[in-house]
């Protein structure tokens, strides 16, 4: 421990980002102090292959020394995040630090921080290193890197869930506060759902992606994963907003503040019963059955709808020529370094190839009549309900069916960066056998402030679950 450190609280898992504001504004805590305890907690985990690179302790000790002189000499208003440790997953920018996307031979080291980072160092976050992730955040697996495979934290040989397994791992043992992860078909919502934490997936723009490794420009989002609802707020709170240096972001429409809905109950839509496949997992789909009853007692309504053509834009992604949009960013690597990129992520990047142009405009055009019937659907219920995953995988299932096993931990996620959706992963219990139960409420763009509050509500009903 460092040695000028006191004795300070330590937690039992989580070091919840509300907590340290409060430790801190009441000066019960040093930022140095809390570098202790991150750096003790990153040693006890060991070769957890949650982390790619992480700043020396020395330099932690050097932002915390920092931070400390800023309070001294003029508070730290405007700092909200204040001494809060983060993770960040290893395809967004920290200067200083390299950035790989979990592929050494792309390896490059940024002068600049992301657009997010850079939000949230001004806030006063101590960022502590880059996470593990599936290489170019291709897979919901987070077996897919050549720099490990971190498990779920929940045990039993679970797969952590990808493309941000570091980040979601990051979170759930209690090494930082909050991570960011990217979300292009579910990798900022999986992993939460496997390692039993929040997801926020904000409105596509909504955060800026400037120094983002882009897997699917048009639909990569920055995501975060907190231990609970209330801290995803806060950190969408810094990261949001618009950014003159990047092409997709966007101003905010119909925005309205967290306040306004916290004591509103939002009428929800589930899907009709029939229309989920949870791959046999009776257990899954219990959980999921309990999450809905005990949603129905804190909600505004409960009401049953189909899901058809939600599944079939979620088809797109990969078996539509959105995957092609992946090849684009990285076809000149691919051809550089054909023995530097893992077989399957090779083999499903490689797989755009199979789209021209004609199938390309109608497949635009069948998903602009499917974000037609998804605007319609937010006339008979302001949120949707549904299961992160049908059921969950261990490393080893993996190992056996790596490509159609990914595609089932995507099948409730996919589609909801091609209709312009926003997205909160909630966990919600255990199932009877002990396996991590999640459900994710789903909304038109820029409704966060609708999900952060119906999620906040409804978040202790289903950790009783």
């Amino acid at each position: 421990m460092h040695a000028s450190s006191p004795v300070i609280p330590i937690w039992d898992r989580s070091i919840g980002v509300h907590e340290l504001q409060r430790a801190y504004a009441t000066e019960q805590l040093r930022p140095q102090q809390l570098v202790d305890l991150v750096l003790e907690r990153v040693a006890a985990r060991g070769a957890d292959a949650v982390w790619i690179s992480r700043w020396s302790d020395g330099e932690l000790y050097r932002r915390a020394a920092d931070l400390e002189r800023i309070r001294r000499e003029r508070g730290t208003s405007g700092m909200p995040l204040f001494g809060v440790p983060c993770a960040v997953k290893d395809n967004i920018d920290v200067a200083g630090l390299p950035t790989t996307a979990a592929c050494p031979a792309f390896s490059y080291r940024p002068a600049h921080n992301a657009g997010s980072v850079a939000r949230l160092i001004d806030a006063g976050a101590i960022v502590v290193g880059k996470t593990n992730m599936d290489q170019f955040a291709t897979g919901l697996t987070g077996t897919r890197s050549p720099y490990g495979v971190c498990p779920s934290v929940l045990g039993g040989g679970l797969i952590s869930g990808g493309s941000s397994s570091g980040s979601a791992v990051a979170v759930a043992a209690g090494l930082v506060s909050f991570a960011l992860g990217t979300d292009t078909a579910g990798s900022g919502r999986v992993p939460a759902a496997m390692n039993g934490i929040v997801g926020c997936k904000p409105t596509r723009g909504l955060v800026s992606t400037t120094g983002v490794v882009p897997a699917c420009r048009s639909l990569d989002c920055v995501s975060i994963f907190t231990p609970d609802v209330p801290a995803a707020g806060a950190v969408l709170a810094v990261t949001r907003g618009p950014d003159p240096g990047d092409p997709w972001s966007r101003l905010v429409s119909g925005d309205a503040s967290y306040s306004e809905h916290r004591h509103s109950q939002a009428g929800i839509l589930i899907p009709a019963r029939p229309e989920l496949d949870f791959e046999g997992d009776d257990a899954m789909r219990d959980a999921f059955d309990v999450a809905v009853a005990r949603a129905g007692e804190h909600a505004g309504g409960i009401t049953p709808t189909t899901i058809g053509p939600l599944l079939e834009a979620g088809e797109l992604l990969y078996n539509g020529p959105w995957v092609a949009e992946r090849l684009a960013e990285l076809e000149g690597f691919l051809a550089e370094h054909p023995d530097d990129v893992l077989p399957i992520t090779r083999q499903v990047i490689e797989g755009g190839r199979r789209f021209d142009a004609v199938a390309t405009f109608r497949a635009w055009h069948r998903l602009k009549e499917l974000q037609r019937w998804t605007y319609q659907l937010w006339q008979r219920g302001q949120l949707l309900l549904m299961p992160t995953v049908p059921t969950t995988f261990t490393v080893d299932e993996i190992a056996v069916d790596p490509v159609r096993r990914n595609t089932v931990l995507g099948r409730y996620t996919q589609f909801v960066n091609l209709l312009d959706l926003a997205a909160l992963t909630v966990p919600a219990g255990r199932t009877a056998d002990g396996r991590p139960a999640s459900v994710t409420l789903i909304g038109p763009a820029f409704s966060e402030p609708l999900l952060l509050s119906a999620g906040t509500r409804l978040a202790t009903c289903w950790s009783m679950a």
